[in-house]
């Protein structure tokens, strides 16, 4: 047993002592957003009183106020995944965007007709899209990694996925519907001996467990910072030195310019190349005060924890008769999805908010993951260090009783 003190933790969370509908909130949507703890939220009330101006052309206080907390974030981020150096971080809006920047600049320059780019089944959407969309600008072909009926990857072809015409892989690192943690160092390792390099969206992983770029050896990794912590609206890209050097810029103006006259533009260097026009400055800020609680968190006890929350749901609700769960593989994060015989998911899903205790339900961004596994979507609950086994003792009780309501109904 863990010895984290998960009631001391959730003292910092002042959300989760809200009431839904009358009821103790019992909050298992993790995986779409976590909560935030007081100080990112004080955070961000302390920009807008006390530091909010515009940042790196100001010569006044307030400007350079904000600029030093807006430029201390990216030593702080860069030490979080062990990048390099600072100027490997890219702040963006999160992790779609940043897949969309590394499309729309290494692909674009680097990806060419009848090229290939390598994915996996359990991408999410934002890891399909932009490079559908790149494949039909350019001829290229995507090609998908398939997985076992347990969620996991079947690497064994990989070797034969990987041509000699592919020229990226973009790989999630855990699955937001599976919950499945993938081999990414090893099949970093694989890729890298053809010469290919590789993204890693780390949207869910971040949050569970500490990231090391260099020992990943990934050559982008993409996070959201309000899946870990931090507020909406921000996120970062990591990508090693020379490829960033070697990609044209993303969006025009702002930040991302060293001169301009009619006739021509220079652009300013990595990583402000990337930045176009005013960040999200206070976002930003926030971002790294989650950054602070994180490396003051005992993050092996909150693995440790998440781990026996996971383990403890999936024996109780594997439990419930009719109950299937989506995604058993080895390796799993805190997720656990499934699906009611007879039950739409959906309605079980609003029964159980009416209860105070919140899942998500429906393809979570993830058709194909669905169609792979025959299922029009399932509910899920997702957790974060911060969740009890009470809180799953009330969400598998409001089951039973939405089995209860809901089966007969939908077997008329």
């Amino acid at each position: 047993m863990a010895t984290f003190n998960v009631n001391d933790i959730r003292n910092d969370f002042p959300i989760l002592s809200e009431k839904a509908y009358g009821k103790p909130l019992v909050y298992f949507d993790n995986a779409a957003t976590s909560q935030k703890p007081q100080v990112v939220i004080d955070a961000l009330v302390n920009y807008y009183s006390h530091s909010n101006a515009n940042i790196h052309r100001g010569v006044h206080f307030l400007s350079q106020r904000a600029s030093e907390a807006f430029d201390n974030v990216r030593e702080k981020v860069r030490a979080f995944i062990n990048a390099s150096s600072e100027k490997e971080i890219i702040f963006v809006k999160g992790t779609t965007e940043a897949i969309n920047l590394v499309a729309a600049t290494y692909g674009r320059k680097n990806i060419g007709k009848g090229d290939e780019i390598l994915i996996s089944a359990m991408e999410h959407h934002s890891n399909i899209v932009p490079w559908q969309l790149l494949c039909e600008e350019k001829g290229a072909v995507l090609k998908v990694i398939p997985m076992n009926d347990k969620g996991e990857l079947v690497l064994d072809k990989l070797n034969t996925l990987l041509s000699d015409r592919t020229k990226l892989v973009s790989l999630v690192h855990v699955s937001n519907s599976l919950g499945t943690i993938n081999p990414v160092k090893e099949i970093i390792a694989q890729a890298h001996k053809k010469g290919i390099p590789v993204l890693i969206d780390g949207a869910q992983s971040t949050a569970h467990a500490p990231i090391d770029v260099q020992d990943l050896d990934a050559d982008f990794f993409a996070f959201s910072g309000h899946k870990i912590l931090g507020p909406t609206g921000v996120g970062c890209l990591y990508g090693k030195l020379q490829l960033l050097e070697e990609m044209p810029p993303y969006q025009g103006g702002g930040e991302m310019i060293s001169s301009v006259t009619f006739e021509k533009t220079t652009y300013n260097e990595v990583p402000y190349k990337f930045e176009a026009g005013t960040p999200n400055i206070a976002d930003v800020i926030a971002l790294g005060t989650a950054i602070d609680y994180w490396n003051n968190l005992d993050r092996l006890g909150a693995a440790a924890w998440e781990e026996e929350l996971l383990e403890y749901a999936t024996s109780k609700i594997s439990a419930i008769p009719g109950v299937r769960i989506i995604g058993t593989a080895e390796k799993k994060a805190g997720v656990l999805s499934f699906v009611i015989e007879g039950v739409n998911a959906m309605d079980a899903g609003m029964y159980l908010d009416t209860k105070g205790v919140a899942v998500r339900t429906g393809q979570h961004c993830t058709e194909p993951v669905m169609l792979r596994f025959g299922v029009p979507g399932t509910i899920r609950a997702s957790f974060m260090f911060y969740n009890t086994m009470e809180e799953i003792d009330s969400l598998v009780e409001n089951l039973g009783k939405a089995i209860q309501l809901l089966q007969p109904q939908t077997a008329l």
